[in-house]
């Protein structure tokens, strides 16, 4: 693969702190990429930046940004600063997420954490960068979701889960949410094109969530950079597996569902958009 095959493109990552993020972070800059490197806090973004840099990456290539996603006011300050700086944006990663804490937990915004972090914040960013994401050729954007999706239900009545709280079940909720959000991010005539997809099993902080021996946090973000790929085809609102088209859960191919989810979460980031 050419290092330069992203040469004059622009990619905001989000979560790229740790993880998959941070390995996403490091694979697009070696391709060429300007990386926009997002993590919860300064530091963090600085330290990640630093750790890219002693892995190869050239420093005039990364630009850090940070906000915390339990506060959607913080997530409507950096678009304002990627609009501001970045005309044209070329992709948008939406891979910050959190596990479920064991008990239910809103943030000040009202919304069940990680709903807000996982989706809610993901569905912001796609709404306020629209317009530099339109201006680029062919701008992508890519939800890293996860097979859990396919367990999940949106419980519409209680969608924060007050009610009745399991933390696998707001977390894969977090997901499918996600995911039949992946083709409202990217409306007809945008110029955009938007897809989801899992990573696999890898060792980050959200491995407990699953229970199991993961693969490196590299392989996962190898799945999520072919994606980043101009010459890597894509269907618009499709979820990946393994680089190919995956089966996503029923309530993901429902229109109704998905317009019905799209004014769900307009209504939840309120505000903050």
């Amino acid at each position: 693969m050419s290092v330069s095959v992203l040469s004059a493109r622009t990619a905001l990552v989000t979560g790229a702190s740790s993880g998959i993020g941070w390995e996403t972070a490091r694979l697009l800059a070696g391709l060429g990429a300007t990386v926009l490197v997002h993590a919860r806090t300064t530091a963090e973004a600085e330290a990640a930046v630093a750790r890219l840099v002693a892995d190869g990456a050239r420093r005039d290539q990364l630009v850090e940004l940070a906000a915390d996603f339990t506060h959607l006011s913080e997530v409507a300050v950096l678009a304002g600063t990627v609009v501001k700086h970045y005309p044209a944006l070329d992709l948008l990663v939406n891979n910050a997420a959190v596990m479920a804490p064991e008990r239910c937990t809103l943030t000040d915004d009202g919304n069940e954490v990680s709903f807000q972090v996982n989706f809610l914040a993901g569905h912001l960013l796609a709404k306020l960068l629209r317009a530099p994401l339109s201006a680029a050729d062919g701008a992508r954007i890519v939800n890293v979701s996860s097979a859990l999706h396919r367990t999940a239900s949106m419980n519409w009545s209680d969608p924060h889960r007050v009610k009745k709280y399991s933390r696998v079940a707001a977390y894969a909720q977090s997901q499918l949410a996600l995911t039949m959000d992946t083709a409202e991010m990217a409306p007809d005539g945008s110029g955009i094109t938007a897809v989801s997809v899992n990573p696999g099993q890898c060792e980050t902080a959200l491995l407990p969530l699953y229970g199991r021996v993961g693969a490196p946090a590299a392989e996962g973000a190898a799945a999520v950079v072919r994606l980043c790929l101009p010459d890597f085809p894509v269907v618009n609102g499709a979820y990946y597996d393994g680089g190919s088209v995956a089966p996503t859960a029923q309530a993901a191919q429902e229109e109704r569902s998905k317009k019905r989810l799209a004014k769900l979460a307009d209504q939840l980031v309120g505000q903050a958009a």
